[in-house]
């Protein structure tokens, strides 16, 4: 199978985790080689990504790494021999590559977390406010880039959605639901749709209030998507340059603790719905 030019986000994740496997062994990658009989170079590509490995391959390395994790071992083998092709790949050279990675990482997902501080979660976003997002933010763009990305947008929320909804909880600060994004009536639209969102039983929605004392917030916007095990969670952040995607441990650890915190600084449910319904009277 010749080399891939541009590995998926999830592809490139699982070699990232085979190469975690083989440094916490103490192994190099010629050594790594010679358990399955090829080079080193071929070592360095599937931990890359650019080239897969079958399933066989995989457990023989896990094996030789000592790894005793079951539920690891079979959740990376299920990343290297299930291959979806869904609604995203229809967006393959039409939209950047970050956008394919977080449909994929978003059908994948076993739960969904949210921390929003300027905008309404995209999973949340009506028709109206995610062009007038896009539009705002990319003013060069033709009508034609800013409707693929609505499009997109309105597509990715089928985890929540769709007929097999992932438990999904949103914390939004006050602020990106005061911001009238789209004006008057759009925002009047886009509140009705969170408190109708917020009332099924897959969706937790908290609001954090601008009377909340102390609070500093999680830098950006956050996205905590999880894995089929803990370890293979994944944190998705903003960056000026382009999203990014965090899953080391230490980050994942310091994201769960952030999202706890701020979490319990916000207010119940119940309190949310009342403060959102109240924003939507003043409108």
């Amino acid at each position: 199978m010749p080399p891939r030019r541009t590995p998926t986000a999830r592809q490139g994740r699982l070699g990232a985790e085979l190469r975690k496997m083989r440094e916490a062994a103490g192994l190099k990658a010629t050594e790594a080689a010679a358990l399955l009989g090829v080079n080193s170079v071929q070592i360095s590509q599937i931990e890359s990504g650019i080239a897969g490995v079958s399933e066989e391959r995989l457990r023989r390395l896990a094996a030789n790494y000592a790894c005793s994790d079951g539920d690891l071992i079979d959740a990376l083998a299920a990343m290297a021999t299930v291959r979806v092709r869904g609604w995203w790949d229809d967006y393959r050279g039409v939209l950047p590559a970050a956008y394919q990675d977080l449909a994929e990482l978003d059908h994948h997902a076993t739960f969904r977390r949210d921390v929003a501080v300027t905008h309404v979660p995209g999973l949340f976003q009506t028709e109206d406010y995610a062009r007038s997002l896009f539009t705002y933010m990319n003013p060069e763009f033709p009508d034609r880039e800013v409707e693929h990305r609505v499009r997109h947008r309105m597509k990715r929320k089928v985890i929540v959605e769709g007929p097999d909804p992932v438990p999904y909880e949103t914390l939004i600060h006050e602020a990106a639901l005061r911001i009238k994004v789209a004006g008057r009536a759009a925002t009047r639209m886009q509140l009705a749709r969170i408190l109708e969102m917020s009332e099924a039983e897959h969706v937790t929605v908290r609001v954090i209030p601008f009377t909340l004392d102390d609070f500093a917030g999680a830098g950006s916007a956050m996205v905590h998507v999880g894995g089929a095990v803990p370890r293979l969670d994944t944190v998705v952040r903003d960056a000026p340059h382009g999203t990014v995607f965090l899953d080391s441990e230490a980050q994942l650890g310091h994201f769960r603790k952030l999202f706890r915190r701020v979490r319990d600084e916000s207010l119940s449910p119940e309190r949310s719905r009342e403060l959102i319904h109240d924003l939507t009277k003043e409108l």
